[in-house]
């Protein structure tokens, strides 16, 4: 099971459609007290964060899995603005195990939803 901190309709749009394609689980969710409970109930393989959305919490909700031994090893990858340097360096210094750029994210999006 995948879980999703996105709500830009068509990064979720890209995601639902990939996980269909691959036979993936995906839930969505969207405020960060919302993607913990989630990730506490049923912890899924991957995390996955539009670091650019403030209104999620991103680096928050990294923070927050980083400091709690259940949610820590799970893998998290997040897509940024490739002109965003700052929150990428703000996302690798709270744990953000992998950041993309939006258009690589994209292109990659199959490989990590199949967990390659």
């Amino acid at each position: 099971m995948v879980l999703a901190l996105v709500d830009d309709l068509m990064f979720r749009s890209k995601i639902k459609s990939a996980a269909t394609q691959l036979g993936v689980s995906v839930a969505f969710a969207g405020s960060r007290d919302a993607a913990l409970s989630a990730m506490r109930l049923n912890a899924p393989a991957l995390v996955i964060l539009d670091l650019n959305n403030p209104r999620t919490d991103p680096l928050g909700t990294v923070t927050a899995m980083k400091h709690d031994n259940a949610l820590a090893p799970i893998h998290v990858v997040g897509f940024v603005s490739h002109v965003d340097v700052n929150t990428v360096n703000e996302a690798r210094a709270a744990g953000v195990d992998e950041i993309l750029a939006r258009s690589a994210f994209t292109a990659r999006l199959p490989d990590l939803l199949g967990g390659r």
